[in-house]
């Protein structure tokens, strides 16, 4: 029999940077709050420190700080018609395990959806008609618009201390920005990140091809910086070493840099480390959660009471959860009815190498520190004569050159030995390389569901994804990709390798880990599984966090959008904490 806790008021399953703003913003309300995290406790000091961290072979090659698939993993396969099997090894994604979850190791490209993403439907149908929305398509709005989440933007960013440019301020196009981003109220809270030759040489190119370049965002510091909480942060060193590693230097935004030395000193927040919650308790009618149980690192299982639930795990784990705990109707591909599993969607990428004369020096650099282009993202550009729905940013990142992972050789270099020696002698230090990130629509068949055969510890059954890119998405990869060919045909005297995405999406290779969708929110309850302020149609005190909720995925990286939403709903619990009950009618 379960072990029984004391009762909190609200339980939060996962402690990264959705359940670190939850927890500060309702601590702050007076509200007793407790956070259960299946990894184990990490800070700045002592494991993140600069001596320890910068280890390549140890934390990118071998995954240190990642989930570990031998003890959590799911199954996959492309479509319902084959058979699912086990992802033994990390690859296409890299979801955290630990205190400040994937906040630890994320590069801090730091975005803001536009405008049209929160209402792709409408605005597809308004533009180009509904017979452009192909059948198979579950495109829908999301239920909330940015000018709402615009505020809740402006809270993240000022948090994190976001580096950058603006280029919309309250409607008026501000010069050096992105012309095409939603108005915002107020600029970055910091300049933009000091350039580096790449990113140089990428903005010529890019307006002599005939776009208009800008400065990524951010969330490396670029310098000292103050947060609102009272939190200082270290002004970036441009060490390279953001992507997969912590940050030692408290440049890079995560929880442990930005909330948690003031969240951890709160009487009325507490947290447990190695506590793998397996499912959410409900009473006898299914419409109200009483808490969770989880299994602590002895094995023993126990129940913790609590007045509301939160989940703020990584996307796929919180639909998994839903699944095994029974809330919700799991979606049916064949019927297309339910919603739980519903609308996983993820991104698809593309590249261009370039080779060329000039010393780029690209171990000298930092997560977020990049040039990009807007001209091709979202309905940025007119996609009647193209087909196709959705876009994506073209960009070239200056992320650290680090030997063993990061190098560009030509197409036809050899693969080891002194040959591969000396090809990546001649080119690390001028061969760069220039990324597209697009955007992937949800589709029927693309969804989460339970594996009838594999199971885990506990003896649950893991989650399984079936996911394929679809031609929508192919056709608008290989745009963006001669976009981005363009912009390497415009460096003076180099030579381009054109790596498009072609095929079946593969979960071997490492790709993105923006996977989004399965608890999609909505104006409706039988295509989204929580309201506009990501609360459970079927449980009221049971809300939902992170990329889980997305009806489908933009052109963007997710982070920046996951914390505008994490502060808009944790508005909206305070209103639910003052009188309990479902914030929207079904």
């Amino acid at each position: 029999m379960a072990k029984r806790e004391r009762p909190v008021d609200v339980v939060l399953v996962g402690f990264g940077w959705t359940a670190a703003i939850i927890a500060q913003e309702l601590t702050d309300a007076g509200v007793q709050v407790l956070a259960l995290e299946r990894g184990e406790f990490r800070d700045t000091v002592p494991d993140f420190a600069t001596d320890t961290i910068q280890d390549e072979l140890r934390y990118a090659v071998r995954k240190q700080i990642f989930e570990s698939p031998e003890r959590e993993t799911l199954t996959f396969r492309n479509s319902a018609d084959q058979t699912a099997l086990p992802m033994r090894h990390l690859g296409s994604f890299l979801p955290a395990a630990g205190v400040g979850g994937a906040g630890v190791h994320w590069n801090g490209q730091c975005w803001r959806f536009l405008p049209q993403d929160f209402e792709i439907r409408t605005h597809t149908e308004q533009r180009y008609g509904r017979k452009f929305i192909p059948e198979s398509m579950n495109l829908q709005d999301w239920g909330v618009t940015y000018d709402e989440l615009e505020p809740h933007y402006d809270r993240f960013e000022y948090l994190c201390g976001v580096s950058g440019t603006a280029g919309n301020i309250g409607g008026v196009k501000q010069a050096g920005g992105n012309p095409f981003e939603g108005a915002r109220k107020r600029g970055y809270p910091l300049p933009p990140l000091k350039r580096c030759a790449s990113t140089v040489l990428f903005d010529k190119a890019a307006r002599e091809a005939g776009f208009d370049p800008f400065p990524c965002p951010a969330a490396n510091a670029s310098k000292p910086y103050r947060n609102p909480l009272g939190v200082q942060m270290g002004q970036c060193t441009y060490c390279g070493y953001c992507e997969w590693f912590g940050c030692g230097n408290y440049s890079k935004a995560s929880p442990q840099t930005t909330i948690l030395p003031v969240l951890l000193k709160k009487a009325n927040f507490s947290y447990r480390t190695r506590c793998n919650v397996t499912r959410v308790n409900t009473d006898n009618t299914g419409k109200r959660a009483t808490g969770v149980t989880y299994v602590d690192v002895d094995g023993n299982e126990i129940e913790q009471p609590a007045g509301m639930v939160v989940l703020c795990a990584f996307a796929q784990h919180n639909v998994h959860l839903l699944l095994l705990s029974k809330i919700g109707t799991p979606y049916d591909p064949t019927t297309g009815r339910g919603v739980v599993g519903r609308n996983y969607a993820y991104q698809i990428t593309s590249s261009v190498d370039v080779f060329q004369k000039e010393i780029l020096n690209p171990f000298m650099g930092a997560g977020a520190l990049g040039q990009g282009v807007d001209n091709f993202n979202g309905d940025n550009f007119d996609h009647g004569p193209l087909g196709f729905i959705g876009g994506g940013y073209i960009a070239l990142w200056n992320t650290g050159g680090r030997p063993i992972l990061q190098h560009y050789l030509p197409k036809d270099a050899p693969t080891w030995g002194s040959g591969w020696k000396k090809v990546m002698h001649d080119n690390y230090l001028t061969a760069t390389s220039i990324a597209t990130h697009g955007s992937v629509m949800s589709y029927r068949s693309n969804y989460l569901d339970l594996d009838p055969t594999w199971r885990d510890d506990y003896g649950n059954p893991l989650l399984r994804l079936t996911f394929d890119f679809q031609p929508n998405e192919h056709a608008m990869s290989d745009y963006l990709t001669d976009q981005a060919t363009k912009i390497a045909q415009a460096i003076p005297d180099a030579t381009h390798h054109v790596k498009k995405r072609d095929g079946h999406y593969s979960i071997v290779p490492y790709q993105t880990t923006h996977n989004t969708g399965g608890a999609a929110m909505g104006a409706d309850p039988t295509t989204s599984v929580v309201n506009r302020y990501l609360q459970s149609w079927d449980v009221p005190n049971l809300f939902v966090m992170g990329a889980s909720v997305f009806p489908q995925n933009a052109g963007y990286n997710p982070t920046g959008t996951v914390g505008a939403l994490t502060f808009w709903a944790a508005e909206a619990m305070k209103r639910y904490l003052k009188n309990p009950g479902p914030l929207v009618s079904a």
